[in-house]
């Protein structure tokens, strides 16, 4: 594993350890993180809040911060949502669930699959993403644990939500604060519930304006009243945890790398995928392993001081996408992947659409996009 990635991922939990975990608490066992018994749990995931996001700014969450020991962090990789989102709703990494990246080229099909909102035909979520959720497990043990998502009326019907939320109830609330009432609502209603509570406003505001901006700022302010009203809500039994499914740098446009068509960087490159930050480089099925080796090399010489670079079978022997790799997600990694270590973002220079205008961005390997936070709160407070 790169010294960056390894030193991000040393010994820290992961998302897909945050939900095995709490249910052990609910069956009054103490798993690795050590979480109390509770009579039911809610796992409150922020979309784009890393861990030196929240310290930075903790003056503007004070009721997060108050009870946060700023050691318990968790290690999310890949660091972009679809990664994220399901590592800890299947309680696997990303290696096995398959949804490794925002956009992925399907080699079978020979078409960019955009996994945040593009599904469609041929890109079932029954079948696309691999593994079994968590709330699906719950269901069919039919373990008295009612499994509740809260999250946005947009989302409900979503290809991600039906790939990666599949067999828990699915309400709706559409503010920060709605989602919380809806959750208090819940808990009354349901004796054992696992309740998995999203909100995505503060990730929308670092793309369209950065994180380091206003906008920014008062989504979080947000964030924290709804969260101080959740904690005052519950009784003594429910247990809390927020965490987030990856971190955030800003990148102004002049830090935007654009590579042209006829560039040796992208000699025999048939597709270019995944994350701006992130990129997923992929050749001819009949590509010989020297052209993979030689295309590393040609982009490891011109981007080394600010990009990681590497093959995918590298990327999958140093353990990048977990212990365990199906040969279905292996398939839809890159031939090579480009993995910015600096603050730049890497676009073909064809390519002028509205994703140029995206403050905010993630999906690499630094710090600031993989380690995120893991408050404890209720009856898992310290």
């Amino acid at each position: 594993m790169s010294s960056m990635l390894f030193s991000a991922a040393s010994g820290r939990p992961t998302l897909s350890d945050v939900l095995p975990n709490s249910l052990a608490s609910l069956r009054g066992e103490r798993g690795p993180l050590g979480l109390p018994a509770a009579r039911s749990a809610v796992v409150m995931l922020v979309d784009g809040l890393g861990a030196a996001m929240l310290r930075s700014r903790a003056g503007h969450a004070r009721r997060l911060s108050a009870g946060w020991r700023k050691k318990d962090t968790a290690f999310s990789f890949p660091s972009t949502t679809v990664a994220g989102i399901t590592s800890l709703t299947t309680a696997t990494r990303a290696g096995e669930h398959g949804l490794l990246g925002y956009s992925l080229y399907d080699r079978d099909a020979g078409v960019i699959r955009n996994q945040l909102s593009g599904w469609g035909d041929g890109m079932d979520p029954a079948t696309w993403q691999l593994q079994r959720t968590v709330f699906e497990q719950l269901r069919d043990a039919s373990s008295g644990v009612q499994s509740i998502v809260v999250g946005m009326p947009q989302y409900r019907d979503s290809g991600l939500t039906h790939a990666s939320l599949r067999g828990a109830m699915y309400l709706e609330g559409e503010s920060m604060q709605e989602r919380v009432e809806v959750t208090l609502a819940a808990l009354d209603a349901h004796p054992r519930a696992l309740i998995y509570l999203y909100n995505a406003e503060l990730d929308q505001a670092g793309h369209a304006h950065g994180w380091e901006s206003d906008a920014w700022l008062a989504r979080l302010e947000e964030l924290d009243a709804a969260f101080d009203s959740l904690t005052r809500g519950v009784d003594a039994g429910i247990g809390i945890l927020v965490t987030a499914d990856h971190g955030m740098i800003d990148i102004p446009r002049h830090r935007q790398i654009d590579i042209d068509d006829d560039d040796p960087l992208f000699d025999g490159v048939i597709a270019m995928a995944g994350e701006p930050r992130l990129r997923h480089l992929y050749l001819a099925p009949d590509a010989h392993a020297s052209a993979t080796d030689e295309l590393r090399r040609r982009w490891h010489e011109s981007q080394s001081s600010r990009a990681t670079v590497l093959t995918r079978a590298a990327a999958i022997s140093e353990g990048w996408y977990g212990p365990v790799v199906a040969p279905e997600a292996a398939a839809r990694i890159g031939d090579v992947i480009v993995a910015a270590t600096k603050g730049v973002t890497y676009y073909p220079s064809s390519v002028q659409s509205g994703a140029r205008l995206v403050v905010g961005q993630h999906g690499s390997i630094t710090p600031e996009e993989t380690i995120v936070p893991l408050i404890r709160a209720g009856a898992y407070a310290h």
